[in-house]
């Protein structure tokens, strides 16, 4: 787990509003506690080298949701070659959550394969805590691949879009 997971991590924690969370696995202890005076702790312990390539546990903050988004990416890489999506824009999920195409069960898809999206356009619905965050493009281009299927949870930095940007 490097500083930036770890300096993410303490972001989501003070958005959500919880007071503390620890996180603990084989290889780390983590603590982070926020104050009402804004105050944000940490205790970070990695007893040996050895035990570090374990970081695949690093989403034990939701344990439901751990297997089924590893095992995402592991089948989305056996189906298409890397070659043929080098030349693509990952948009990937800048939070924890649930993802949702669409913005509720009775509206349209926000965006569908093969549509050409603008930068800032809404691609989908990321909710974490109770709370609907909008997901938008950062790039322009056409719509080549939706990784993730709607309802699913995803993980920080997990794979949603591949974008074609010519």
């Amino acid at each position: 787990m490097d500083i930036k997971e770890i300096q993410n991590l303490i972001k989501f924690v003070a958005k959500s509003g919880a007071s503390e969370v620890k996180l603990e696995m084989d290889d780390i202890k983590i603590t982070i506690k926020t104050g009402s005076d804004s105050e944000t702790t940490i205790v970070h312990q990695v007893p040996s080298a050895a035990q570090v390539p374990q970081m695949p546990q690093m989403a034990a903050p939701q344990p439901a949701a751990a297997p089924e988004p590893a095992a995402a990416p592991a089948a989305d890489a056996a189906k298409g070659g890397k070659d043929d999506d080098s030349k693509y824009i990952t948009i990937k999920s800048p939070i924890i959550g649930t993802f949702y195409r669409k913005p509720s069960p009775d509206k349209p898809l926000f965006v569908e394969v093969g549509q050409t999206i603008a930068e800032g356009d809404v691609l989908c619905i990321i909710e974490a805590m109770k709370l609907f965050n909008e997901i938008e493009s950062e790039v322009s281009g056409k719509v080549v691949k939706i990784l993730v299927e709607d309802s699913s949870p995803v993980e920080f930095d997990q794979p949603l879009f591949l974008v074609d940007p010519s």
